[in-house]
C-alpha cells in the first residue's frame, strides 16, 4: 500500500492483497490442484520416504501418466533414477483444439495487452481465470510444490538431493498460500555436498568438499517487475552453461509445458550454484556462486524480493515498463545497500517513460546507466550474456556481500517467513547431536580411546574366531588347540564385556531410543551431518593427488587400501552397540553370564529401527574383515518378529573393484543411502531393506528385497597368494552365498577379481548358484548412448595367471575352467550390461547423463522380471537366512 509520503510499505508479511475473496480463491487454487493430483490425503498425513520407495507393479514398467493422479508418482520415479526428464512429466492427452502450440506464441502478446489496464481488471484477469481440471496441463513448477507440500521433511530432503544431482534448479522458498506462510527449507537443503577447486586452481589444499548451505559466497538474484519480454530462467540458464547449448537447470517457458499457466507456484525462490572444477576452459566464474531466481513479480510477492534484496550481493531486475507504480516499488528499497541492475525491454511508446522514471530511480537506488542493459529482439544473445558474466565477475572481485544458506535463513526469520528447521523435533534432536560432537576435538582419537570395543580388541578377536574355525574343518583337530582358543576367546570377549560405554555412546542410544520417531530420524541425520562436517574440516588433497602420491612414495599401488582414513561416522557408534551386544551373548552362550544380567539385549532392536529408516547396517566389518554372528543373527532375529507375516526375502547383493560405482548404480537402482564416493568407501559389507507394496508382493513372490553392498574390499590384484585374497574370497562367498541375484561391478573388461572367480568355484561345490548380472561401465565418458545387454557367454575371460589355476584346483580338481564355464551355466538367467558413465560433462557442474538412468532402470527391471519369473534361486525366509549365515 501506499503511505503519505509516496514509499511503497511491504505490509504484515502476507506478500499478497488482503481482499478476502482473493484468499478463498487463493485457497481453493492450491486445495483443487492437491486434489487434482492425489494429494489432499497427505496434508495431515505427509507422504515418507518409505512410502515413495515401495517395489511396486510401477516399477517394473517405463510408464506414462494417464491421469493428473499419476503425475506425482511418475516424478518421484523418475527423480530416484535420476532421470533428468523428470521435469517433463506430463500426461498423455490428446490437446484439446484451443491448446496448440500457437498459443504459446501469442502469450506474450497477451500479456502486453493486460499489463496496460486498470489495476481491477488485471486482478479480476489473474485471479479468477479457470481452475485447472483433468484435462489441464498441469505446469511442472505446480506439481513440484504441490509434492513438496504434501512431504514430510525427509522426503523433501531426498527430492532436492536428487534434483541436484540431476543439476535442477532447487526450491529455496516455498510458497503456501492456503495456510498464509511460506517455507525456508534450510533442512531440505542440508544432505548437499558439493566438491570443487577454488583459487589458485590446482593449487596444494584448494580441493574442497563441503556442505552447500555452509560456505559463504557471492549471491545473484534475478526477479521480474510486472512483465518482461524476456526470460529469466533463460537468462540464468545461459549463463550458467560454459558451452553454446545451454543447460536447463531453471525451467523456462520454451521448454514441455512451460508456458502453460502457475496455478501455486508463484512466489517460489529456487537456488542454484556454480562450482569450479579447476579447468579454465570450463569455469565461468572464479569461485562458487549462487544465483537465485523469484517467479512472479515483485509487486505480488514483495516479501520474497525484500529477502532477496538483503541477501543479495546484486539484484538482476527484468521489466518492459517503468511506470509510476513500480517508481514507487523500488523508491522504498532507498536504503537498500544492494546493488540493483535493469535488463529492459522496453514496449513501443514507453521509452520515454522509462527514461523518466529511470533518471529519478538512479540517485534512490545509488546506481549509473552502466547498471541499465537493454535487450531487444535484435541484441546478440551471446553478447549479452558475455556481458552479464563480466558484471557478476567484476561484483565477485570487489568487495561484495557475501552470504551463506545459513545466513539466508536467518534473514528470513527477521522478515517473517518459517524456516523448515525451526521446528522442535529438529531442534531438540540437534541440541542432542552437538552435545555428542562438541567433544570431539580429533575423530580418529576419539575412535582410538571412545570407541574402544573396535580395531584392536575386535581384530584380535577376529583373529581368534577365524582360527577356531580352521579348526573346526580340519580332518583330525587336536582337542587341547581347540580349547585353548575357545579359552583365550572368552577371555578376551569378558575384558570387553568388563567396559562401560563411552559417555557419547550412550548418548547416541538415548537417540535413538527417542520415542518420537520424528525426533529419531532427525537425530539420526544431525548425526550424519555432524560427523561429516568435523571429516570436511579437515583439509586433505583430492583423491587423484593422494594416488600419486602414494604409488611414488610407496611403490606399488594396491587398490583395494582405502585413500584416507575411514572417516568417524555413524557407523562407528552402531558398530560399537554390535560389539557390546557379541561380547554379551558370547558369554551368556558359554554360561559365563546370565541372562538376567544383560545390559545390552535391546541394542537389535534400536539398530533395526534405523534400518527401517534407511540407514545401511553393517553385515561384514571393514577394519577386521569378520563377520559380528551373534548381532547379525540378532538383527535378523529382531527383524524376524517385526515382519511377522511378511518376512518372505530376495537378498541382491553387489561385488566388484572399488570405484566402478556399484553403490551409486543400487542408490539410484532402489533410491538406497549406501557411501559414494573416493574419499568415503567403506571397506565392510552393508545392508539395507527394501519393501515391496502389499499388492505386487504375491506376484512378485517375496516381502522384501535385502540388498548388500559390498564396499570396497574386493581388489582388483591378480594374485591368489596372501592373507588378504583369502579374506576376499572368502567373504565374497559369503555375500554370494546369502544371495539370490549378484550383481557384479566392473570397469574394464579383463578386470574381473580372482577373488570373486574363487568365490564362484566354491559356491559351485556347494550346489548354490545366484543368478549373475555382469555390469561393465564407462567410467570416463559417455560414448555408450544408452544400455547395451549382451549374452553371457559373450563375456570376455580374465588374463590367464598361475592364481586362477590354483583357485580352480583347489575346487575341481586339476581341471582348469573359464570364467564363461563358471558363472554362466544356465545363459538364460546371467547377463552382461554395458553402462554409460553416470556424468554428461565435467563434474562439478555435470548433470547426471541421461543414458545412465536409463540403463539403470532397464538393468533394474530385468532384475525384478527375473525374480517374478523365478529365474534367481528359491526366495529365503529369515530363518533360512540366518542358518546361511552362520553356515557359510
Amino acid at each position: 500500500m501506499e503511505g503519505d509520503d509516496g514509499e511503497f510499505h511491504y505490509g504484515d508479511g502476507s506478500n499478497e492483497t488482503q481482499d478476502n475473496d482473493f484468499l478463498t480463491v487463493e485457497r481453493s487454487r492450491l486445495q483443487e490442484m492437491l486434489s487434482l493430483l492425489g494429494l489432499e490425503t497427505y496434508q495431515t498425513q505427509k507422504l515418507s520416504l518409505q512410502d515413495s520407495l515401495q517395489i511396486s507393479f510401477d516399477s517394473m514398467k517405463n510408464w506414462a501418466p494417464q491421469v493428473p493422479k499419476d503425475l506425482p508418482w511418475n516424478f518421484l520415479r523418475k527423480l530416484q533414477a535420476l532421470n533428468a526428464e523428470a521435469r517433463n512429466t506430463t500426461m498423455v492427452l490428446d490437446a484439446p483444439p484451443d491448446a496448440r502450440p500457437g498459443e504459446k506464441e501469442s502469450q506474450m502478446e497477451e500479456e502486453v495487452l493486460y499489463w496496460d489496464m486498470t489495476d481491477d481488471v488485471a486482478a479480476d484477469i489473474y485471479s479468477f481465470s479457470e481452475l485447472p481440471t483433468p484435462d489441464t496441463p498441469v505446469n511442472p513448477l505446480d506439481l513440484l510444490c504441490a509434492l513438496l507440500l504434501s512431504s514430510d521433511s525427509f522426503l523433501q530432503q531426498d527430492i532436492l538431493l536428487k534434483m541436484f544431482l540431476c543439476q535442477f534448479a532447487l526450491p529455496l522458498v516455498l510458497p503456501d498460500s492456503e495456510n498464509h506462510y511460506h517455507m525456508f527449507l534450510l533442512w531440505a537443503l542440508r544432505g548437499l555436498v558439493r566438491t570443487w577447486w577454488s583459487q589458485p586452481l590446482r593449487g596444494p589444499g584448494n580441493f574442497r568438499e563441503d556442505s552447500v548451505t555452509l560456505p559463504r559466497m557471492p549471491t545473484f538474484a534475478f526477479v521480474r517487475m510486472e512483465v518482461s519480454s524476456n526470460s529469466k530462467s533463460q537468462l540464468l540458464n545461459a549463463i550458467l552453461s560454459p558451452g553454446h547449448r545451454p543447460r536447463d537447470c531453471f525451467w523456462h517457458r520454451d521448454l514441455n509445458l512451460g508456458a502453460s499457466p502457475r496455478e501455486i507456484a508463484d512466489g517460489l525462490v529456487e537456488v542454484s550454484w556454480f562450482f569450479p572444477s579447476g579447468r579454465e576452459d570450463v569455469d565461468i566464474f572464479p569461485e562458487p556462486v549462487a544465483f537465485l531466481n523469484l517467479r512472479g513479480d515483485i509487486g505480488s510477492h514483495w516479501l520474497q524480493f525484500k529477502l532477496l534484496a538483503d541477501i543479495s550481493s546484486a539484484v538482476f531486475i527484468m521489466t518492459d515498463n517503468i511506470s509510476k507504480k513500480e517508481y514507487k516499488l523500488l523508491f522504498s528499497m532507498k536504503e537498500s545497500n544492494t546493488k540493483y541492475y535493469f535488463i529492459l525491454s522496453p514496449y513501443r511508446g514507453k521509452r520515454n517513460t522509462n527514461l523518466r522514471f529511470l533518471n529519478k530511480l538512479i540517485p534512490v537506488l545509488k546506481i549509473d546507466y552502466s547498471h541499465v542493459l537493454v535487450k531487444v529482439s535484435s541484441t546478440d544473445s551471446e553478447s549479452f550474456v558475455r556481458r552479464l558474466r563480466s558484471i557478476v565477475r567484476c561484483v565477485v572481485r570487489s568487495p561484495c556481500r557475501r552470504v551463506s544458506v545459513e545466513d539466508m535463513a536467518n534473514a528470513a526469520r527477521k522478515l517473517g517467513l518459517r524456516v523448515d528447521e525451526d521446528c522442535e523435533e529438529c531442534q531438540k534432536a540437534k541440541e542432542r547431536m552437538e552435545k555428542i560432537t562438541r567433544k570431539i576435538r580429533d575423530p580418529e582419537a576419539y575412535k582410538r580411546e571412545e570407541l574402544r570395543l573396535q580395531g584392536e580388541p575386535w581384530r584380535k578377536v577376529a583373529q581368534v574366531e577365524k582360527e577356531l574355525c580352521q579348526l573346526r574343518w580340519a580332518a583330525d583337530p587336536p582337542d587341547k588347540s581347540r580349547s585353548e582358543l575357545r579359552g583365550r576367546l572368552l577371555e578376551l570377549r569378558a575384558q570387553q564385556n568388563s567396559l562401560d560405554p563411552a559417555w557419547g555412546l550412550q548418548e547416541f542410544v538415548r537417540g535413538i531410543s527417542c520415542p518420537s520417531p520424528g525426533e529419531k530420524q532427525y537425530f539420526l541425520k544431525w548425526m550424519e551431518l555432524g560427523l561429516a562436517r568435523l571429516a570436511q574440516q579437515r583439509l586433505r588433497p583430492p583423491p587423484e593427488t593422494l594416488l600419486s602420491l602414494r604409488a611414488k612414495h610407496c611403490g606399488a599401488l594396491d587398490p583395494t587400501e582405502p585413500l584416507w582414513p575411514d572417516p568417524l561416522g555413524v557407523g562407528h557408534f552402531l558398530r560399537e552397540m554390535g560389539q557390546f551386544y557379541e561380547a554379551e551373548s558370547c558369554l551368556v552362550e558359554a554360561g559365563k553370564l546370565s541372562t538376567g544380567q544383560r545390559r545390552f539385549a535391546h541394542f537389535p532392536s534400536l539398530a533395526l529401527e534405523l534400518l527401517f529408516r534407511g540407514l545401511p547396517l553393517e553385515l561384514v566389518d571393514g577394519g577386521s574383515l569378520s563377520v559380528p554372528l551373534h548381532w547379525i543373527t540378532g538383527l535378523l532375529k529382531e527383524l524376524h518378529t517385526r515382519l511377522d507375516r511378511r518376512s518372505r526375502l530376495v537378498v541382491l547383493s553387489a561385488l566388484g573393484v572399488p570405484g566402478t560405482g556399484k553403490s551409486t548404480l543400487l542408490n539410484t537402482m532402489f533410491g538406497l543411502r549406501f557411501a559414494t564416493g573416493k574419499s568415503s568407501n567403506p571397506r565392510g559389507a552393508f545392508m539395507q531393506l527394501v519393501e515391496v507394496a502389499e499388492g505386487f508382493s504375491q506376484d512378485l513372490g517375496c516381502d522384501h528385497i535385502l540388498v548388500i553392498d559390498s564396499g570396497g574390499w574386493i581388489g582388483g590384484a591378480l594374485t591368489a597368494a596372501g592373507e588378504r585374497f583369502e579374506l576376499e574370497a572368502s567373504l565374497a562367498t559369503l555375500i554370494m552365498g546369502l544371495s539370490n541375484v549378484t550383481v557384479v561391478s566392473l570397469a574394464e573388461t579383463r578386470a574381473v577379481p580372482l577373488a570373486l572367480l574363487h568365490a564362484f568355484l566354491r559356491l559351485e561345490t556347494t550346489g548354490h548358484a545366484p543368478s549373475y548380472q555382469f555390469v561393465y561401465q564407462n567410467l570416463h565418458g559417455s560414448s555408450v548412448p544408452g544400455p547395451q545387454l549382451r549374452d553371457g557367454r559373450q563375456c570376455p575371460e580374465p588374463r590367464s595367471d598361475g592364481g586362477l589355476a590354483v583357485a580352480c584346483r583347489e575346487t575341481r580338481g586339476d581341471s582348469v575352467r573359464t570364467l564363461a564355464d563358471v558363472a554362466f551355466g544356465d545363459p538364460e538367467k546371467q547377463h552382461v550390461w554395458h553402462i554409460p558413465g553416470l556424468w554428461h560433462g565435467v563434474p562439478p557442474m555435470a548433470p547426471v547423463n541421461l543414458g545412465y538412468s536409463e540403463a539403470i532402470f532397464e538393468l533394474k527391471r530385468c532384475l525384478l522380471e527375473n525374480i517374478r519369473n523365478g529365474l534367481s534361486n528359491q526366495n529365503k525366509n529369515i530363518q533360512q537366512l540366518i542358518e546361511l549365515v552362520r553356515r557359510l
